[in-house]
């Protein structure tokens, strides 16, 4: 079944949620599209002295809130469609969390696992090069995603510097600790989806111990969050990434299954080449793929992977009680309704992947104030923002009898409508008492 453009499908769930909260339909048309799109192309030279040419893109959606704030991915599946909507999803994070920020986001149209780590290097200082005038700390503000980390984010930052031949740590996050980066920021977003889940357990009276849990995506995010689940005393009976997944029902050793796929799979330096598929020669479990996974018996569903994994062709087969998306979008539009109807619990990503973004804020609070935090206050810091967020968004999906990913949509929406209506509405202008 073909996937519906992904920037249609996030504007329509926008539209929907908008016109059912009664939101001004100023606000919703200053969200249709974004305030600027801009696409380039990177010429790099390879190892073998060749050029190639990769198509490259920055999205700024709004800075209604503050300057623009997203990641940049490197993926060969990057589109146009796919940065402007992810983009719009960090518009609504950063303001449902409460964080002075708008939403952008990046990326690069490439397979980085195919290049040499000096092929890498270059094409992010090429990607810079070409976006030098469209970033900047109080303007757009990059971080990492999708196959880029903090060694990239550090050349990106060191090539920003080099052009604007002054310091400017503050202008990317996610950077190395040793150039300016944030303590708890690699953490930062399995944390964060790990601590959403065990405010929303309290809500819901789940026990760790009788919670099976299973983690479609293997990267930073899902296996750090599968390590805090099991410290936590949570069942994880099965996790996948790229390549294919593992199930076993007594439970994995998630910590274990992480540290014998980064010793003995194959880490190279920049990525990873090796999978948990390969990573379970010493224990008893059953391989499966990353569709079978999704349709598991268990407790808790982790999307972590990438956007558009669960739609209309497999919905009425997820049989996990809560979705707790990890991943930006994983769950479509026109899946919504079903799973509400089904009553399976959804835990919108704007709210429970939001840890990256907020420690990301915490990371350019310090360069700008040029005095670091210790891990512990940048732990207990997000965890307040975090139990903030939760428990304002709560109170609207009972309060108004909503699911959690409309509550959490109404909660950013009414706080850009409150910023926007500030400089000014049509209903202000017309208003004939002139108040």
């Amino acid at each position: 079944m073909e996937r519906p453009d992904v920037f249609v499908d996030a504007i329509s769930r926008l539209e929907r949620i908008g016109e059912q909260a009664a939101i001004s339909p100023e606000i919703i048309d200053s969200l249709r599209a974004p305030r600027s799109v801009h696409i380039a192309t990177l010429p790099v030279r390879m190892d073998d002295g060749a050029t190639r040419y990769f198509q490259a893109f920055r999205c700024r959606y709004s800075d209604a809130l503050g300057p623009a704030k997203g990641g940049i991915r490197f993926h060969p599946g990057v589109t146009k469609a796919e940065v402007q909507a992810l983009a719009l999803w960090m518009t609504l994070k950063c303001a449902v969390v409460g964080i002075p920020f708008g939403g952008g986001k990046g990326g690069v149209v490439v397979d980085p696992k195919s290049l040499s780590r000096l092929e890498v290097e270059r094409l992010s200082r090429a990607y810079v090069r070409a976006m030098a005038d469209v970033i900047g700390p109080d303007r757009d503000i990059p971080a990492p995603d999708v196959y880029t980390n903090a060694r990239i984010m550090g050349w990106m930052a060191d090539e920003y510097e080099a052009i604007q031949r002054a310091k400017a740590p503050s202008v990317i996050t996610g950077k190395p600790i040793e150039l300016g980066g944030s303590l708890g920021r690699d953490e930062a977003t399995g944390r964060g989806a790990f601590l959403v889940l065990q405010d929303l357990a309290k809500r819901r009276g789940l026990s760790p111990a009788d919670t099976r849990v299973a983690i479609q995506g293997f990267g930073n995010a899902g296996s750090r969050v599968g390590r805090l689940l099991q410290e936590a005393g949570y069942r994880v009976v099965a996790v996948s990434d790229s390549k294919g997944g593992v199930f076993a029902k007594a439970g994995l050793d998630v910590e274990a299954l992480h540290r014998e796929k980064q010793s003995t799979c194959g880490l190279g330096g920049i990525y990873c080449e090796g999978s948990v598929c390969s990573c379970c020669r010493s224990a008893p479990v059953e391989q499966i793929t990353n569709a079978e996974l999704l349709e598991l018996d268990v407790d808790v569903l982790i999307p972590a992977a990438l956007e558009g994994v669960i739609g209309t062709e497999n919905v009425d087969r997820i049989r996990a009680s809560i979705v707790l998306e990890v991943a930006n979008g994983p769950v479509r539009s026109e899946a919504d309704a079903r799973l509400d109807e089904r009553g399976i619990l959804v835990v919108p990503d704007i709210l429970a992947n939001a840890g990256g973004v907020v420690v990301s804020y915490f990371e350019w609070v310090q360069n700008r104030q040029g005095y670091a935090w210790t891990l512990p206050e940048v732990r207990d810091r997000l965890q307040g923002v975090l139990a903030k967020a939760f428990e304002e968004v709560w109170g609207v999906a009972e309060g108004d009898n909503r699911s959690l990913r409309s509550a959490a949509y109404v909660t950013a929406l009414r706080r850009l409508e409150a910023a926007i209506a500030a400089q000014g509405t049509r209903e202000y202008f017309v208003d004939p008492a002139g108040h």
